[in-house]
């Protein structure tokens, strides 16, 4: 049974938060819209809601954090997604290089990478740590052991990094395993470096050999000289509402219905069975577009 919300939107693909913790201490993070979160999940946890999202015909998964490669057990919760199920992560990188060959044998389709600048300062600017090259042998590994395409996830702030998309553009040029994700700064804490997106989409058009509007949120995706770039925009954004087929869990153990909302969270902490399949139910009934 595919749940679907009182939007008729269908529930395809779930994204599960595995831990708070991070090895970085990025400005602009919202660590998944988290306000308190308590003890993460057990990976006995995180395997019985993968089972029921299979259930209920839920395709894929993406493990995010914090960052989850800092759990210990990591391996172990990827072996446990369903083969129904596609499974990806996004990731900082810095710990990719060590985990990569592992994540591919346990199962795992592909991974984001989350980099906001390939010079070093400006790295160390944003994250509080320069790991960058750590990064950047993450994604050389991933790339090695076949975690592909790798999207890299750029959030564009302005005054900062937004002069580098061309050096991004050029580092992943003539390579189709790559593909550049351009995301707005999203309004979860006080950071301010918003960068307009309107007049980027409208550049990245009129340099595109080639434009594809991608299924999930009806994003675009353009095609410039060997080089392929989305552009990630949840703000104001009646599309990407509309659209809109993800669940998602934090890592304290409660179903998100809404990205943008944490006043509508239902509490699966320690559930299971029947149980935990109505509680699916009910999130999926809270669901509405937070842009309508």
């Amino acid at each position: 049974m595919v749940l679907k919300d009182p939007f008729d939107r269908p529930i395809s693909n779930i994204r599960i938060s595995l831990t708070p913790r991070c090895n970085l201490n990025c400005i602009y993070c919202h660590r998944e819209g988290e306000l308190k979160p308590e003890a993460e999940l057990s990976q006995e946890q995180v395997a019985e809601i993968l089972r029921v999202s299979a259930g209920f015909g839920i395709r894929s998964v993406k493990f995010t954090g914090g960052e989850p490669l800092v759990r210990k057990d990591i391996i172990d919760i990827i072996r446990s997604v369903p083969p129904t199920m596609e499974s990806s992560m996004t990731t900082n990188g810095t710990l990719l290089a060590e985990y990569a060959r592992d994540l591919k044998e346990a199962g795992m389709k592909r991974v984001n990478v989350s980099i906001d600048s390939i010079n070093h300062e400006t790295y160390k600017k944003i994250t509080g740590s320069d790991q960058l090259s750590n990064v950047l042998e993450g994604m050389e590994a991933g790339l090695k052991a076949g975690l592909t395409p790798i999207k890299i996830n750029m959030v564009v702030l302005e005054g900062i990094n937004d002069h580098e998309i061309d050096d991004f553009l050029a580092y992943i040029r003539g390579n189709r395993n790559l593909v550049l994700q351009l995301i707005e700064l999203m309004d979860f804490n006080a950071c301010e470096h918003h960068s307009k997106l309107d007049g980027l989409e409208t550049s990245l058009a009129s340099r595109s050999k080639q434009i594809i509007t991608r299924r999930m949120h009806h994003r675009k995706k353009y095609c410039l000289d060997g080089a392929e770039v989305e552009v990630v925009r949840p703000r104001h954004n009646s599309e990407f509402c509309a659209f809109c087929n993800r669940l998602r869990v934090t890592s304290d153990g409660k179903l998100k219905p809404c990205l943008l909302r944490t006043d509508n969270h239902v509490d699966i902490r320690g559930k299971s069975g029947a149980e935990l399949e109505d509680l699916f139910r009910k999130a999926v009934s809270l669901r509405e577009p937070f842009y309508k």
